[in-house]
């Protein structure tokens, strides 16, 4: 278990307190993760009893074929102690892109943590793994990708892939592939391995990811192709502030049409939300700010595996992989994946057809409420 990494190191609520945040500090943001990763009421206690209680997890952080989209995501999640526990309390021992050492130094430092920690530390993983040539695509300080993620990965506690690079392959794995570029899960085997996937991650579900681990010892509930459910079992379509447009047929034609000034649904014009499957909707970006489609530009479905090959980016798509995760979903996504317009045309006729049922039998109703107080008593 983490809980059992040597009590030397401080706590994060040691660490926390040092850094001038607040007990109340250090509960709302228990509060506020055992939210986000849909823990029960108990689960902000049991939050900061891990936090109070367990030592700072060592962790090495790898980065191979990606544009560090993710790390810029995660150091700007909008709750302030995110960025200090992940960068001050996680004993961030070695990553290329925050860490001040360099060359022998940081290789030094990665040797050390792997010795010390063995068994104990977390393995993050930005990027895919390029197979061909011999891995010559990417190198750092004499090793390739591949060598230097099988060393590392022998004694890690659990892996965790940032991103779609090193959960899918990306667009580095864009066809024809020419680098052979190659998510984690199909090099590393017998190893506790999450996905989460996006180009970027949001930032809130990377650290939500991390709490879980630090609090139980172990990765939280994945779905099928092993996501966190928490933040990745409902379609984006599901929680979309535009899904009623969708519903009533109102959609999109072109980017500088009045129907896009109207705030309608973007499906037509390429949205890949009804079969992406993520929180943006929920937690959005930027302190909760906005996300593409709030922005208006259409979802392109970026936590789905070969996003890249499937169809111009704005084009609504016949064949979208990635269902079986939520059947009910898949029902309403069939439609929504729109296989013809007439698929469309139908769902909106359907959805308008009910709602003027409904609105009949309201208005059948007042009628016989009416008669019903006409008759002499």
């Amino acid at each position: 278990m983490i809980t059992e990494v040597s009590t030397l190191r401080k706590t994060y609520y040691e660490e926390l307190s040092e850094k001038g945040y607040s007990r109340r500090d250090f509960m709302k943001f228990c509060t506020l993760f055992a939210a986000y990763m849909g823990l029960q009421s108990s689960g902000a206690a049991q939050i900061a009893k891990a936090l109070q209680s367990t030592p700072r997890v060592p962790v090495i952080w790898l980065h191979f074929q990606e544009c560090t989209c993710c790390s810029e995501s995660f150091i700007r999640s909008s709750h302030p102690i995110v960025a200090d526990i992940i960068l001050d309390k996680l004993s961030l021992d070695y990553t290329e892109t925050l860490m001040a050492a360099a060359g022998h130094q940081a290789e030094e430092a990665m040797q050390k943590t792997m010795k010390d920690h063995y068994g104990e530390y977390i393995l993050c993983v930005e990027g895919s793994v390029p197979m061909a040539g011999n891995g010559e695509y990417c190198c750092i300080g004499g090793k390739s990708a591949l060598n230097i993620l099988e060393e590392t990965a022998a004694g890690a506690k659990a892996i965790i892939c940032w991103g779609s690079c090193a959960s899918n392959g990306c667009v580095q794995a864009a066809k024809p592939n020419p680098t052979r570029a190659t998510p984690i899960h199909k090099i590393i085997k017998g190893k506790q391995i999450v996905k989460v996937p996006g180009c970027p991650p949001i930032g809130e579900v990377m650290a939500g990811t991390l709490v879980h681990l630090i609090t139980f010892g172990r990765l939280p509930e994945l779905d099928g192709i092993g996501r966190p459910k928490a933040f990745y079992s409902k379609r984006i379509h599901d929680s979309c502030y535009r899904r009623p447009y969708y519903d009533a047929g109102l959609f999109v034609e072109t980017f500088d049409d009045e129907n896009a000034k109207r705030g309608y649904c973007l499906y037509k014009v390429g949205c890949k939300g009804p079969s992406t499957y993520n929180a943006c909707g929920i937690m959005k970006w930027n302190n909760g700010v906005s996300y593409p489609i709030q922005s208006g530009h259409g979802c392109f479905g970026c936590t789905e595996e070969k996003f890249w090959d499937n169809g111009p980016i704005y084009q609504r798509l016949a064949n979208f992989p990635g269902f079986g995760i939520e059947t009910t979903a898949d029902k309403v996504g069939m439609i929504a994946l729109g296989v013809t317009a007439a698929g469309i045309a139908a769902h909106a006729v359907a959805t308008n057809l009910r709602k003027h049922k409904m609105v009949e039998d309201l208005i059948d109703q007042g009628k016989v409420s009416d008669q019903e107080l006409k008759k002499p008593e």
